[in-house]
């Protein structure tokens, strides 16, 4: 439910981003943020005494509205509280000149927490004479999970890391030149990295610089997008039926992938229809080529790979400004 207040608010959105993280300043693999999740996984394998998290965030104010609205004293805070421990620190974000984004740190202590974390983003400013009112929220809210392995509101998707080439895995040895895959077998969806393809682990746990972290960001978001995408054609063939014929969501996170990308792939149609539009165009294989593109499509922007791209060609073009200057 949202509020309402008696006094103007901001209509647009509070886009708020982890960017990365470190625990005891040790940086923290890339595949422990979720952005498509909200959630960032702070218990890491063997890591169990640490004592500080250190998150970097980014948010992103609707400028133009800001600018020209009927505020003053305009500032960002993050609000990182749990129940579990009646834990609530405010951290200050800091913005830069002439740019709609805010940037700063929540620091998280081991002592002070206990299992989740929520990590919300409100605009303050000045109306009407009275300080401190709310101008605007994050629609949803970062978990700060720190008890999980994997950043994930439910446990729907597994992420983990295997040596393709040398590896226990022996069934991953073809794929040694793969740098990832999706397995959908399982009774939860599973990405694999291959931590024998040259740089990748680096990439994803190491970026320091902006075109670095830019293109980490870009293969996070492919990675996102292929999964999204796989489990989808995987639940589309595991589809329950009537005696009729009429097809049937299935059980578990194959039945939930589903319920969520269909309003995206038929927009026009309710869920039972979608469905069976689905289903019939894959059996008959009429308009199904059109079908994929608008799974490629909305499994894309599902992993933020718009977005990610966008971001990567800008730093890049920053850098050989720098280099040419």
């Amino acid at each position: 439910m949202s509020a309402v207040y008696a006094y103007p608010t901001l209509v647009g959105k509070v886009e708020v981003a982890v960017r990365g993280a470190r625990i005891d300043g040790k940086p923290l693999q890339l595949s422990l943020i979720s952005t498509q999740d909200q959630v960032v996984a702070l218990h890491q394998v063997e890591r169990d005494d640490w004592t500080e998290g250190v998150l970097d965030l980014e948010v992103r104010l609707p400028g133009d509205e800001l600018a020209d609205g009927p505020w003053s004293g305009v500032s960002c805070v993050a609000v990182l509280a749990e129940g579990a421990t009646n834990t609530r620190v405010v951290s200050r974000l800091e913005r830069r000149r002439d740019d709609t984004r805010w940037r700063g740190e929540v620091r998280v202590r081991r002592s002070t927490h206990f299992a989740r974390a929520q990590l919300d983003v409100a605009v303050v400013g000045s109306h009407g004479g009275v300080d401190g009112r709310i101008l605007g929220k994050a629609d949803t809210p970062w978990v700060v999970d720190l008890l999980a392995r994997t950043p994930a509101r439910q446990r729907d998707l597994e992420i983990l890391e295997e040596d393709f080439r040398d590896g226990p895995q022996q069934w991953l040895r073809p794929f040694a030149d793969a740098p990832w895959l999706i397995d959908t077998s399982g009774e939860v969806p599973t990405v694999l990295l291959n931590t024998s393809f040259e740089g990748l682990s680096a990439l994803l746990s190491g970026a320091r610089s902006p075109l670095e972290r830019a293109t980490a960001g870009l293969v996070a978001a492919q990675v996102a997008g292929e999964a999204w995408a796989t489990m989808f054609q995987s639940a589309l063939s595991n589809l329950e039926f009537d005696e009729d014929g009429t097809p049937h969501l299935p059980a578990g996170w194959r039945g939930a992938v589903l319920r969520s990308m269909l309003p995206e792939v038929f927009p026009r149609l309710p869920l039972p229809d979608a469905l069976r539009e689905a289903h019939d165009r894959r059996a008959d294989g009429r308009g199904w080529a059109e079908v994929q593109s608008r799974i490629e499509f909305a499994a894309g922007r599902r992993g933020q790979l718009p977005r990610n791209l966008l971001a990567t060609i800008r730093a890049v073009s920053r850098s050989q400004e720098g280099t040419h200057r």
